[in-house]
């Protein structure tokens, strides 16, 4: 009989490792500014492909809003940091003078970001967050603030910019505080080109990080076809890819990194 229950486990656990290896690429939702067009369309499109995504929130959630996020948040969605007010160089992005990250110091950002984080805690009750640099800007005031951050502890993870080719495969010096993602910003982008990006993190074994803002709407629009025939693939594509929030990627990355 033990030798029966042994060769169970051991055939399990064999199944097991064989369903792992089959994961063949991480890929990665995020979503930024908080959006109507994130609730309205790409949400429910996620919901339906049961895959979760990363939102990376501003201070723009209000009372209207607030509640909506908070049941994206109760159905497994992962919020995120992107600072109260999304400070940006106003050279680069046209925006609220008032913003201009020219102005601020680093005592100022860190400052947003951790009153930011005091938000997010009162929309979904979470503890840590992750964050995303606005317009993938790592300094203010001409300088820069990823140590300064990393030395505060107001963040574990945080997302960077880059492009199509931003696949990560080196992992063992990967800086959790400046991970690259692929920002999807023209309007001409088909499904065709999105899930160009999910092949190459599979042929490559490694992960892949979608940054998106407006879906069907909004701006640095992704067209809702585009975007529904990217999670049909992904879900067609379970057993080589798996869908994971910033936060569960990191965590998974980090772990194996420290084992």
């Amino acid at each position: 009989m033990k030798k029966l229950v042994l060769l169970f486990l051991m055939l399990n656990f064999t199944a097991y490792g064989q369903q792992s290896k089959s994961k063949k690429a991480i890929i990665v939702l995020t979503y930024d500014d908080a959006l109507a067009s994130q609730l309205d369309i790409a949400i429910p499109q996620l919901d339906a492909a049961h895959l979760k995504g990363t939102f990376f929130l501003m201070g723009n959630i209000n009372q209207i809003t607030i509640p909506r996020w908070r049941a994206v948040s109760k159905n497994g969605h992962e919020l995120a940091n992107h600072t109260l007010y999304h400070p940006c160089l106003m050279s680069s992005v046209k925006g609220n003078p008032a913003n201009n990250s020219a102005n601020y110091t680093v005592y100022t950002m860190l400052r947003e970001i951790a009153e930011m984080n005091n938000l997010l805690y009162a929309v979904d009750g979470v503890m840590s967050h992750t964050y995303a640099y606005p317009c993938t800007e790592i300094a203010v005031g001409g300088v820069n603030y990823v140590d300064s951050l990393r030395k505060s502890g107001l963040v574990k993870y945080a997302r960077i910019g880059g492009g199509p080719d931003a696949v990560i495969t080196d992992f063992k010096n990967l800086d959790p505080l400046q991970v690259p993602s692929w920002g999807v910003a023209a309007d001409s982008i088909n499904g065709d080109d999105l899930i160009a990006f999910v092949k190459k993190a599979q042929q490559k074994g490694g992960l892949g990080i979608f940054m998106f803002h407006g879906v069907g709407g909004d701006y640095l629009t992704t067209p809702a076809l585009a975007h529904q025939q990217l999670l049909n693939y992904l879900q067609q594509h379970r057993d080589e890819v798996e869908v994971m929030t910033f936060q569960q990627a990191m965590d998974s990355l980090m772990g194996a990194k420290n084992n």
